[in-house]
């Protein structure tokens, strides 16, 4: 039989089919266009969603990827394409999403030379990548596709970069497809140590004050049923991390709220209250702990991860119960005894009746014809019966929409959260619509961050992506307005927002939108948003100066939050 010779080119189109890819997310450009022309070929086969700026493909392909569980593909050229996307990369490094980057690179013989659009793809993307490779032969490709998809998608997931030289796009090469499970010295996860498992169990079993911090590794690793399975035998209240939030719906009675910065006041003050702290997948950020000298002291720490790096890195653990949590919660379940702690839980009601008359009944019920960002987000979410899938930006839209929302069903808040990464929300949302077109995308974006990638309009115009916008407009940087007030005397040093008129701009790009200005006129708009087939901006022209509350200031303890500015 005659061997099937093919280009470099064709065979990442063949490798990527292989790896069950359907999706892409790119930007044509010269030292990438061999890959583009194959891709031509294969449209039948592999969607490709042409974006209008390589950022915008990162966080597209995040979105896809947190949504799906599936691993995000992006397409770009060299140079400033390549470039252009590091700020996703380093968003989806931090918050342990799976992306392959692939983007183009002049030849091999230009390399070292600043050729036209040359850049050090694989040296700028080392420090914030799994994994960054440099394609320079056309029979190396199936096997660094299989790489790639491996280490982004096991253990702890984690963004790749492919970087192509072009030389190696158009060479041919005998084209063998490629499987790979495994990678001498890399341990995606850990083993499980037995006597780990029976110390953890325990320690819960003694516990008369437990509280379990579930973070986003609860979604990453499927755990979902492991974790409420686990706090349900033992009677353990649950405080979520904010990329945590949909590991357990809403409205679970041990559900106790956000926690962190701007978390709920209850799972906050109760970390310094409690006797054993259960950490499940999540990596103690500065913005959950506060001040780490405070930080639950009192309690024996337990800390349930993947990743052996996140082990004592911030917080001093007591059990370390490494593995994949959905088989290491189900081995400390297995050793939990039928446990009751109606008193320790009833003990957060008296802090979440203080939260609901100080900060939440203010924000959902206001004096104040004007209305409030909190009151616009929750009554959408209870528009789409709790079922939808929240995209936030960065900022007080966030923080807002994060809590004010509710969660029903499994990954259902997709935001940058580590990072901070203002214009994720827009991009993100469209890229989740592909990954689950099955449901409802709602993103709700600031007036500032709307603006850092709204040429992605143009993308939502192409693709008639039913997403869902919801601004809310309140004509400042509100986030860094809100501290300026509180720290720096209000002295609003260029945080007022200078606005375009955003309904006629989704008008030129063919996207109906409605402009809010009361609350007369917001169910009504909300169900029209809902009942419009394809994209739709509603803008909530909300009150200017509210702030997002409670709040630990920076350098404060989680236990000491503020209720007012």
């Amino acid at each position: 039989m005659d061997k099937e010779i093919i280009s470099g080119a064709e065979a990442l189109m063949r490798s990527l089919e292989y790896q069950g890819v359907k999706t892409i997310f790119g930007y044509p450009g010269g030292s990438i266009m061999p890959v583009f022309d194959a891709l031509f070929d294969h449209q039948d086969r592999m969607n490709h969603i042409l974006v209008r700026h390589e950022q915008g493909a990162t966080h597209a392909a995040q979105g896809f990827a947190r949504v799906s569980g599936e691993v995000g593909v992006c397409l770009v050229t060299s140079g400033p394409g390549a470039t252009n996307t590091v700020t996703g990369i380093a968003d989806a490094m931090i918050d342990s999403t799976p992306l392959v980057i692939i983007a183009g690179q002049v030849g091999t013989a230009f390399l070292g030379t600043d050729a036209f659009q040359e850049v050090d793809l694989v040296g700028i993307t080392q420090p914030i990548t799994k994994w960054s490779y440099q394609i320079r032969r056309a029979e190396d490709v199936a096997w660094a596709v299989a790489r790639a998809f491996y280490i982004a998608k096991s253990g702890r997931p984690g963004p790749v970069v492919l970087d192509f030289a072009k030389n190696a796009q158009v060479e041919t090469t005998e084209y063998v497809p490629a499987k790979l499970d495994f990678i001498r010295s890399y341990v995606p996860v850990p083993d499980v140590d037995k006597e780990a498992i029976m110390v953890a169990a325990e320690l819960i079993n003694q516990a008369k004050r437990p509280l379990v911090l579930v973070g986003q590794g609860v979604e990453l690793g499927n755990a979902q049923d492991e974790l409420r399975t686990f706090v349900e035998k033992a009677d353990l209240p649950v405080g979520c991390t904010l990329l945590g939030l949909s590991a357990l719906p809403t409205a679970h009675p041990l559900n106790k709220g956000m926690l962190g910065m701007h978390g709920n006041l209850a799972p906050n003050v109760k970390t310094n209250e409690c006797d054993v702290l259960i950490a499940v997948g999540m990596r103690f950020d500065d913005r959950v702990t506060g001040k780490l000298d405070t930080y639950a002291k009192q309690a024996k720490i337990i800390h349930f991860d993947i990743d052996p790096a996140e082990i004592d890195k911030n917080v001093k653990t007591d059990i370390a119960v490494l593995g994949d949590c959905k088989e290491t919660l189900k081995a400390v379940t297995e050793l939990l005894e039928p446990n009751n702690h109606k008193e320790w839980v009833d003990s957060f009601s008296s802090y979440e009746k203080e939260e609901f008359e100080k900060v939440i009944k203010p924000e959902l019920y206001p004096a104040s014809d004007t209305l409030n960002m909190g009151e616009v987000v929750r009554a959408v979410s209870e528009a789409t019966n709790n079922e939808a899938v929240l995209v936030t930006d960065v900022g007080q839209n966030q923080m807002m929409s994060a809590r004010y929302f509710k969660y029903s069903k499994n990954r259902s808040i997709v935001t940058s959260g580590g990072l901070g990464t203002m214009g994720f929300g827009l991009p993100a949302a469209i890229g989740a619509t592909f990954g689950r077109p099955d449901r409802t995308v709602c993103v709700f974006m600031g007036d500032g961050g709307l603006q850092m990638n709204i040429q992605e309009f143009g993308t939502v115009m192409e693709q008639k992506a039913p997403v869902k916008m919801i601004l809310l407009n309140n004509n400042y940087l509100g986030n860094v307005r809100q501290w300026q007030a509180m720290f720096f005397n209000r002295r609003y040093s260029f945080t007022p927002m200078m606005n375009p008129d955003y309904i006629k701009i989704a008008s030129a790009y063919d996207i109906p939108a409605k402009r809010v200005l009361s609350r007369q006129e917001l169910d009504e708009a909300i169900r029209e948003m809902l009942a419009t087939d394809g994209p739709y901006l509603l803008e909530a022209c909300v009150i200017e100066e509210g702030n997002v509350l409670p709040m630990t200031p920076p350098g404060g303890s989680v236990n000491q939050m503020l209720m007012e500015c």
